[in-house]
């Protein structure tokens, strides 16, 4: 049988999402939530969306919200993803470390790992300074993924070669087709699960902090938030990274510009 997901439910689980999350679902989104949370459905044998809503809602099943946060929340992501920000973080950033202290950075919205591993790649090429790197996002689903650094072979096109052939090892037998970040580098990243709109563990300062491909999902006043609340985790000097389509225009005046969503702390 069809379950439809009519206006209603959807802007039930549109302010449930932007509270949970400060994610902004436009009317567009409307078939991915029917698509991503159509399986939930079925698995707990429900009629409609309303009823899926309702479980989530009540707590009968704990761990369900979580899974409905996981599902709506996973964005597309690849290795060295808009390469500009790799070449000013190797260009401009890297060759201002200070050999006195660890160089810190955080990558925000980290999804399933590609974004840390390539800035790890980059920092083991480039440092013989002591580094850290924070790995965060909301989904405790790709978090698991992230920290396996497994992936499919064909995840890896973006990857340079020798970067590639260094940190990666090719699988074989039952692993044929997928590859695995080595367990050095993988030790080397600290990953944890952040909402950002919510109070943040005590994770220190940053050097560095990427924020890219997420605020395109937040309306003017949760970015306005996020950054604000995100901006003390910021050194004197440090640079927040946003993505290319995105912009801090009007959301705050503690950041200048110096590259291409590329800002820097006043």
């Amino acid at each position: 049988m069809e379950v439809v997901l009519n206006d209603t439910e959807f802007e039930h689980f549109q302010r449930w999402l932007h509270q949970a999350a400060g994610i902004k679902l436009t009317p567009a989104k409307k078939a991915l939530v029917a698509g991503r949370l159509f399986k939930r459905l079925k698995h707990f044998q429900l009629a409609s969306y309303s009823d899926y809503f309702s479980l989530i809602s009540s707590g009968e099943v704990p761990s369900e919200l979580q899974v409905a946060l996981d599902l709506l929340t996973t964005n597309e992501t690849y290795f060295f993803r808009e390469p500009r920000h790799f070449d000013f973080l190797q260009q401009q950033i890297l060759p201002t470390a200070r050999a006195a202290r660890s160089f810190r950075i955080w990558s925000a919205a980290c999804s399933s790992g590609e974004e840390p591993y390539s800035i790890a790649m980059t920092l083991s090429e480039q440092l013989t300074t002591p580094w850290q790197l924070l790995a965060s996002d909301i989904s405790s689903q790709v978090l698991q993924q992230a920290r396996t650094g497994h992936y499919p072979l064909a995840r890896a096109q973006h990857i340079p070669r020798p970067l590639l052939v260094k940190y990666c090892l090719k699988g074989t037998g039952n692993q044929e087709g997928t590859f695995l970040i080595n367990r050095q580098l993988r030790e080397k990243i600290h990953f944890m699960q952040i909402n950002l709109i919510e109070p943040f563990p005590d994770i220190g300062e940053f050097d560095v902090i990427f924020l890219r491909n997420v605020m395109i999902y937040f309306d003017q006043d949760t970015k306005r938030k996020v950054v604000a609340h995100m901006l003390p985790r910021l050194k004197p000097g440090g640079h927040f990274i946003v993505s290319l389509s995105e912009s801090l225009n009007g959301v705050t005046a503690a950041l200048k510009l110096v590259s291409p969503s590329v800002y820097q702390k006043l």
